[in-house]
């Protein structure tokens, strides 16, 4: 999603002058009707929804380029371009050595930076001011920056759901939709009743619900629930699951009243939050490139993802049957989300958040990764040399293994898309 960088021109094609040339008035006018054409398509199509998500992940990438604009302005690091979009330009101004503006393509966005490698060329007055020549704290931070954003955005996001919403209650479950048709429905039972015991058992969370019914089907049972503070007894004859006529169902959906959490109580539950979605993500995206997550995932994109078992939330859907998913299926899962509520919308882009924060991380070029480890084995060839002299990494060969990540993530990139239109993620 980050470009940070590419390279300088040849001092014989800069232009005379550090403005660069605007597009003409009728070609910025047709490529912004384009562009507020898709805008409109997508509301009147997908509805509110879709122009929400599509938003949020605008703010995601804008202020992920943010980050890595800041902390090369702080480095004294020269930044001449800082656009959202790709393509050609729509609408841009100067201020100072940098231009601002929009692309044509909203796919992402990107600031670039003088210098960033050993073999780019740059003005002789300009050398002092590259990502190169910049302190090895300096290129870290500015190259971790833009994961950074995602990741304070993920802990707000953590803190916002904790004290603004809460935590759900799993354990104190109330009945929130009956089925047609079912059980539950023709005993009367409605939506905010909460079931105490179903055949004597205890069934205070939904887990202990679902233990007991299963394996009753066709038996007539004694339910014990209550209604508006009182409590009340039933007899039910329990139905059959249409999925598995093995198993019995009650036909009834949960819903988890939520809690809020005391303000500074949340700072360390948000913490431990993002702590266990960090390390649940980091299991994931191991698994997505493993040989056998490949693997995997040839085979879905060769069945058109037939056999997938679909998992909302997650880049896997089991342990051993990965599933990548694009920037489509984010979006369109992340429409599903908003549709459940404030609470799982917010934790939705609280994850996507964290898995583009970590993927950035990568330690291969062109992530930003991949900056970070080129500046860290700078340094450590600096130290054992000790002879005070800096070290640059020749990029040049690093190129044959930067082309095939990048051919790599391209092929993943469309097999994802192809994937989330056939065979599209959804939730449970």
């Amino acid at each position: 999603m980050a470009i940070i960088d590419a390279p300088a021109d040849p001092p014989a094609q800069r232009p005379p002058s550090p403005v660069a040339p605007s597009p003409t008035p009728w070609r910025s006018t047709v490529r912004l009707g384009g562009l507020v054409a898709l805008v409109a398509f997508i509301g009147v199509r997908g509805g509110l929804s879709w122009l929400a998500i599509i938003a949020a992940i605008v703010v995601m990438i804008f202020l992920h380029e943010l980050g890595h604009f800041v902390t090369a302005k702080w480095a004294g690091m020269k930044v001449t371009q800082f656009f959202l979009g790709f393509g050609p330009r729509i609408w841009s101004f100067q201020r100072g050595e940098t231009e601002y503006g929009i692309k044509a393509i909203p796919a992402g966005a990107y600031v670039k930076v003088i210098g960033m490698y050993n073999v780019d060329e740059v003005e002789p007055g300009d050398e002092g001011r590259t990502y190169r020549q910049a302190k090895f704290h300096q290129r870290v931070i500015m190259a971790a920056a833009g994961s950074t954003m995602h990741f304070m955005l993920a802990i707000g996001l953590i803190y916002l759901v904790l004290v603004g919403i809460g935590r759900q209650q799993l354990d104190d479950w109330r009945v929130g939709e009956v089925s047609a048709a079912s059980a539950a429905q023709a005993v009367g039972l409605q939506p905010g009743d909460r079931l105490l015991q179903i055949d004597w058992e205890s069934v205070r969370s939904w887990e202990d619900m679902a233990g007991v019914v299963q394996p009753r089907r066709g038996e007539t049972v004694q339910i014990v629930f209550e209604r508006n503070g009182i409590e009340d007894q039933v007899s039910a004859t329990i139905g059959t699951n249409p999925n598995d006529e093995t198993k019995g169902q009650l036909g009834v959906a949960p819903d988890f009243p939520y809690s809020r959490v005391n303000p500074v109580a949340a700072v360390p539950e948000a913490g431990q939050e993002f702590g266990s979605l960090i390390w649940a993500s980091a299991k994931g995206m191991v698994q997505m490139f493993t040989p056998s997550g490949l693997g995997s995932f040839a085979e879905q994109v060769a069945e058109g993802g037939q056999d997938q078992e679909q998992a909302a939330g997650s880049a896997t859907s089991s342990e051993n049957d990965t599933r990548f998913i694009s920037i489509y299926g984010a979006a369109r899962l992340g429409v599903d989300f908003f549709g459940e509520g404030a609470a799982p919308a917010l934790g939705f882009l609280a994850m996507l958040n964290i898995f583009i924060g970590l993927f950035n991380l990568v330690p291969l070029l062109p992530f930003d990764g991949g900056h970070i480890a080129i500046a860290a084995y700078e340094k450590v060839q600096e130290l054992r040399k000790r002879d005070g002299r800096r070290h640059f990494t020749d990029v040049a060969r690093l190129m044959p293994l930067t082309y095939a990540v990048v051919l790599l993530l391209v092929a993943i990139g469309v097999s994802s898309i192809y994937l989330d239109v056939v065979n599209p993620i959804n939730l449970p």
